[in-house]
């Protein structure tokens, strides 16, 4: 019997794993409890009416798959007939595991959401006990139980958290080979070789149960499917992302060329600096051009930490020369439009203005700025045009 068990549960879940799409859980979803009440009888030997035992139980369960899950459920009886028991208000119990298959899901597939209807199988193997004593003649309290069953369910409400059901259901208890009597109420004696599963040792039971399904980390009570794309668009994403790699790769090696010459000019400035040559280029009877020059990024006007160097050379000057007015002029490639590259000579020359003030301390009256636009004349290297030069106007 254990291995017929077996190769049915292994086969339900080979069929499973084909049938079902792909869905998102985690460890604590799904998770569900109901409570559940109706009416038993004995299968055989019993008149319907008379022997009519109420019940009610409390069901607590998983689904692990769409299809699959497990549950444990415990009923406690209020009578027992046609067998005789103490006068304690629940006469019997019986608690078992059980597992169980969504019908409608495996054969129908998962439509992403519960249907409104679904039809549900349940078995497993449980654990009884019969509230008496020896004097009552029914020696035997204690069975282990077997339940087969039918859930035909019906979800409700927009978020499919709730649903009710009605369950008709067959449970066994199983004699083994013990063979037990029930002395003056059945006369004949039982085999002892009689089968595990006999249904003369078996109850019919009609309940009807309701459940909650408790939220999950999807955001709904449910499975929910995964969003998968198709091939076409996975590849269009790698393609996208190997096109961004490559650009942002190339600006890499571009900004480390422009950094390899930012640290050549600062090496050629600290050693003008270390030999103490002068920084006045070429003197007339009112300008003094000075050499110094402020490198900047392409299309930027924000003043590179780099370049403080060659201002705190200007900013040294203009202390050693206090009546000094230096103009600052700025300049741009020649790419792009005319009107944008004046602008951001504009700024250029504004941007080096504000780190003498701010961080030197220099007078904004002694500085004026003069946007020069777009020019390939400075220098032979065109992104070397990108620059702010200072020139000593004092008359």
């Amino acid at each position: 019997m254990k291995k017929i068990v077996t190769l049915c549960a292994a086969a339900l879940m080979a069929a499973s794993a084909s049938a079902q799409a792909l869905v998102e859980s985690k460890t604590f979803d799904n998770i569900y409890i109901g409570v559940n009440g109706g009416v038993g009888v004995k299968t055989t030997g019993s008149e319907l009416m008379d022997d009519i035992n109420p019940n009610v139980g409390l069901r607590i369960g998983r689904y692990f798959t769409p299809v699959f899950g497990l549950a444990v459920e415990g009923n406690a009886y209020f009578s027992c007939n046609p067998y005789p028991s103490t006068g304690t208000a629940v006469k019997f119990v019986n608690t078992s595991l059980l597992g169980t298959v969504n019908l409608s899901n495996w054969f129908g597939g998962y439509p992403g959401r519960p249907r409104t209807f679904e039809l549900t199988a349940l078995y497993g193997l449980g654990w009884g006990h019969l509230f008496t004593n020896h004097a009552s003649g029914y020696k035997r309290a204690n069975r282990m139980t077997s339940k087969a069953a039918l859930d035909f369910a019906f979800n409700l409400g927009a978020s499919k958290a709730w649903q009710i059901y009605i369950e008709p259901s067959m449970t066994w208890a199983f004699e083994g080979s013990q063979t037990n009597r029930l002395n003056d109420y059945h006369h004949a004696s039982v085999n002892e070789d009689q089968p595990a599963y006999n249904i003369n040792n078996s109850m019919f039971q009609l309940n009807a149960g309701i459940v909650y399904k408790f939220s999950c980390s999807n955001g709904t009570h449910n499975f929910k499917k995964a969003e998968l794309k198709d091939q076409a668009t996975i590849d269009a994403l790698n393609a996208k992302v190997n096109s961004l790699r490559e650009e942002i790769s190339a600006r890499d090696e571009d900004l480390q060329a422009k950094d390899r010459e930012i640290a050549d000019l600062v090496k050629a400035l600290k050693d003008c600096k270390d030999s103490k040559q002068p920084v006045i280029v070429k003197q007339t009877s009112t300008t003094t051009n000075l050499l110094p020059t402020v490198i900047f990024r392409q299309g930027r006007s924000s003043v590179d930490p780099a370049q403080f160097a060659q201002i705190e050379l200007i900013a040294s000057y203009m202390k050693n020369h206090p009546t000094a007015h230096v103009e600052i002029k700025g300049y741009a490639s020649p790419e792009g439009s005319v009107e944008l590259n004046q602008k951001l000579s504009e700024d250029r020359a504004k941007a080096v203005r504000d780190v003498l003030v701010n961080r030197y301390g220099i007078a904004a009256s002694r500085l004026t700025t003069v946007g020069c636009g777009p020019t390939s004349t400075l220098f032979e290297q065109v992104e070397f045009n990108r620059v702010a030069t200072f020139n000593d106007n004092t008359k």
